[in-house]
């Protein structure tokens, strides 16, 4: 069984695309055609094309791609922001908000031709918002699952809290948990892969791989492909096995 998966994109589609193509590269290296592409969410804030990254998901997957898509905390941001004008979410410290400059949110909105006018209210600027951003990327945002199982592997965009049953998990722990999943070492019943959390590269911690590599403050997207629980990061120059500590 072979699955490959990109860490956050954070509207980066020169990422996205260079992600795929890294794809193909090592699908034409080892001769298999058809193998599982997982997003690991993020798709949206902080990057200047997110309109383009949705618009290019939508249509590898109405063209058949084999391509699962889950839902990242900045994605079901966007997506109530917009439907609700509620930039707020359980698990956003004070004071920010979807349109805070830290989140991101702006420059997503800018990138469906929406900026805030100066002495603009909140109510108005919001129902531009509405307006521009098109009906068909908030139901596909909507739509997205947040969790993956493939075999040994369990994608998700932030991680689980550990111990308990996935069909019990909280949403919320779901896009946002940090803590105490990225310190707890006991094994999962699957290999857990994630973002949400950046590292300086694609770590594999014993009981998890994480692949958010930053892409949202600059840095290249993560990827790695999967056979069973063996995994390897994919660059240009081909594939590096990650290995645990200790390994």
């Amino acid at each position: 069984m072979r699955v490959y998966a990109i860490g956050d994109i954070h509207g980066h589609l020169s990422e996205l695309r260079r992600a795929h193509d890294l794809i193909e590269a090592d699908r034409r290296r080892t001769g298999d055609a058809y193998a599982t592409v997982v997003h690991l969410g993020d798709l949206v804030d902080r990057g200047p094309e997110s309109r383009g990254v949705i618009d290019y998901l939508i249509a590898g997957i109405a063209e058949g791609h084999d391509w699962i898509v889950l839902q990242g905390n900045h994605d079901r941001l966007l997506a109530r922001y917009v439907r609700t004008g509620v930039g707020t979410d359980g698990r956003l410290r004070d004071p920010l908000t979807y349109i805070s400059p830290p989140m991101g949110g702006l420059t997503t909105l800018a990138s469906y031709g929406v900026k805030p006018r100066r002495w603009e209210s909140d109510r108005a600027f919001h129902a531009r918002v509405a307006k521009a951003v098109p009906e068909a990327h908030l139901e596909f945002l909507e739509s997205l699952p947040f969790t993956h199982v493939e075999g040994e592997l369990l994608f998700v965009h932030a991680g689980i809290k550990p111990g308990v049953p996935l069909h019990a998990q909280d949403e919320d722990d779901l896009v946002w948990i940090r803590d105490p999943f990225l310190w707890d070492l006991t094994e999962h019943p699957w290999l857990v892969v994630h973002g949400h959390s950046p590292v300086d590269e694609a770590t594999h911690y014993g009981n998890r791989v994480n692949l958010d590599t930053g892409a949202g403050y600059g840095n290249p997207t993560g990827v790695a492909v999967f056979e069973g629980r063996a995994v390897w990061a994919l660059s240009e120059d081909g594939r590096r096995e990650l290995t645990p500590p200790g390994a």
